[in-house]
């Protein structure tokens, strides 16, 4: 379970959407997410389907590894359809003693698992596709207005950024030390959930003890390196838009016009496919 975590990660290979600016992907990827909530037909998700469809064949990002990250919160799916399934009121389909599945719980669930679905491969492809430093860079331009009030800009994107970085550090030495008590003797996969959340806590207490030191490390690093914030700082590499981010917009902006058009007009669909 642990090893299919991917958000985080980054996929190095040459594509477009390697290329383009961090901060047209960060906007991207949260009109994306907007856009997955703004209808409740299956007009909208058609539309959905095929920009994602587009954008993971523009990343090349091989779809299995992309899919990959799903298995990880396979769990919260699946507790978020049951809860969408059994309480939502409406027209009763099926009775199961005091359980109740309605059709508009059924058309809740299905809907809720999808948008869930598309939520975390949006996600994933923007890490898959930018590196660290330039979501660090993206992010902490887009947020500089928020300099005028006094917000810490820099000391946020660094965060999230180091915090980033940290995901496949801590994927990996979990991995070792996962690896290093089953080859003495531990067993992290076989009884019920109970004991499988047992057997975790000899993985818990090294992994915290391991975070720390290397959170320590990067601070005695940094301090030993006079940083002192963003104030006043230059970028190696600034940021620039070029045609291509223009063009990238433009279809962005298409897309999400699309999706609001679909949005206002859904009660006008045959019913056959709400």
């Amino acid at each position: 379970m642990i090893r299919d975590i991917t958000i985080g990660q980054y996929y190095p290979v040459d594509s477009i959407l390697h290329r383009l600016d961090p901060r047209l992907k960060l906007n991207g990827t949260l009109l994306f997410i907007v856009s997955i909530f703004l209808f409740d037909t299956f007009y909208g998700y058609i539309a959905v389907t095929i920009f994602m469809a587009s954008i993971i064949k523009l990343s090349k990002v091989p779809l299995k590894f992309i899919l990959r990250g799903l298995k990880a919160i396979v769990i919260i799916l699946l507790f978020t359809m049951t809860f969408n399934l059994f309480l939502t009121q409406g027209d009763i389909l099926i009775r199961i003693g005091f359980l109740k599945i309605t059709k508009q719980g059924l058309h809740s669930a299905l809907f809720m698992g999808i948008r869930l679905t598309y939520l975390i491969l949006g996600s994933s492809l923007m890490t898959f596709t930018t590196t660290p430093n330039q979501l660090t860079d993206g992010l902490e331009r887009l947020l500089w207005p928020l300099h005028r009030i006094k917000v810490p800009v820099h000391e946020i994107a660094m965060m999230m950024s180091i915090a980033l970085r940290f995901i496949p550090i801590l994927l990996e030495e979990t991995d070792k030390i996962m690896k290093a008590q089953m080859a003495r003797g531990a067993d992290f996969e076989s009884g019920g959930i109970v004991k499988r959340a047992k057997g975790l806590v000899p993985l818990l207490v090294p992994l915290f003890v391991s975070a720390f030191r290397r959170a320590n490390d990067l601070a005695m690093a940094m301090e030993a390196r006079c940083y002192r914030g963003g104030e006043g700082r230059t970028k190696m590499k600034p940021l620039h838009y070029k045609g291509k981010d223009m063009v990238a917009y433009l279809i962005l902006l298409l897309y999400f016009a699309l999706v609001i058009v679909v949005s206002i007009y859904e009660k006008y669909l045959p019913p056959i496919l709400k």
